[in-house]
């Protein structure tokens, strides 16, 4: 930051490598662009009254952006010998520019390096040794099966729709014990993407070879007490009256660093709207809080407006 010298956060967002590629990046002005093609988009950067940039930049308020601060949390900087552009040195040398001794020259962590210059500095990608297990699978998950999730799914649950076949969304509702949200705006779908602060959010929507993908994140640990449960419910187009039936392919992942499931909604002509999982929290018997999760696959008929008064949502 100009004003401290010290590191802080200028934007944050996510953006897809389609999005990236799809734009052109010819004039210095393309830059502002990148602000425009991302999700959730936060940025240091205010323009002024006249629309011009201002001159001031403040660095994010990384406790308003739960995906961040879990990120920060959690970061370990490196700090082996071999390294010589740890965050801990960049801060430093961001801070004093004054070399430790006379003729010394001062370390530049951004200067282009050639490819050759990486490749020699580059520790060679250790292979796994004939012993060593491969990732495992997703589990796949039967109706009304539940299961304790790993500690690492409080610092992030990933949730990915894949369909064909027909157009639909993915939406979630934030609920207490009795699976009633406290306000609509604990209710997450398309025209309200993110609740909570940003601890559950939808990442958008894409295709993805012959199949349409939609993404959401959650933190569980950053979602307040009220929160008890989490609904993750699928429907069809609204505008559409087509059923479930009408999917050609229907599959829920969900996973978190450690472990990842899948579970496919019953493809059923008679609902419009499916609860296909639900995360709950739960005191095991040694007195740990956890979360759990449940496979549900239960069906509304009338689609979302039934989905969503089922869970207190006012749709009037």
């Amino acid at each position: 930051m100009p004003d401290t010298q010290r590191l802080g956060f200028a934007a944050y967002g996510r953006w897809t490598r389609q999005a990236v590629e799809a734009n052109p990046w010819r004039q210095p002005e393309d830059a502002l662009q990148f602000l425009d093609i991302g999700q959730d988009v936060a940025c240091a950067v205010a323009t002024t009254a006249s629309g011009n940039l201002s001159s001031t930049i403040k660095p994010l308020d990384t406790t308003r952006l739960p995906g961040l601060q879990s990120l920060l949390a959690h970061a370990q900087d490196d700090t082996a010998p071999s390294s010589n552009a740890t965050l801990a040195n960049l801060d430093g040398d961001l801070r004093s520019n004054i070399p430790a001794a006379p003729n010394t020259p001062v370390q530049d962590h951004y200067r282009i390096r050639s490819f050759a210059e990486w490749k020699n500095q580059t520790i060679p990608v250790q292979q796994p040794s004939p012993g060593t297990p491969a990732a495992s699978a997703p589990t796949a998950l039967a109706p009304g099966q539940n299961l304790v999730l790993p500690e690492e799914a409080g610092q992030g649950f990933h949730i990915a729709f894949t369909f064909a076949g027909a157009d639909a969304d993915l939406t979630l509702f934030l609920t207490d014990r009795e699976r009633r949200v406290a306000s609509d705006q604990d209710f997450v779908f398309y025209h309200q993407p993110s609740a909570a602060q940003g601890a559950a959010r939808l990442l958008g929507k894409q295709k993805e070879g012959m199949h349409t993908v939609e993404r959401a994140a959650v933190y569980l640990s950053a979602l307040p007490e009220r929160v008890q449960r989490m609904t993750v419910a699928v429907n069809m187009d609204v505008d559409s009256g087509l059923t479930c039936a009408s999917l050609s392919y229907a599959e829920l992942s969900m996973g978190c660093a450690t472990a990842s499931w899948t579970f496919q909604p019953p493809a059923d002509p008679a609902i419009r709207a499916t609860a296909v999982v639900e995360l709950y929290r739960y005191t095991s018997a040694d007195g740990r809080a956890v979360w759990k999760l449940r496979a549900v696959g239960q069906g509304w008929a009338d689609g979302l407006d039934g989905l969503a008064k089922a869970h207190g949502v006012d749709v009037a």
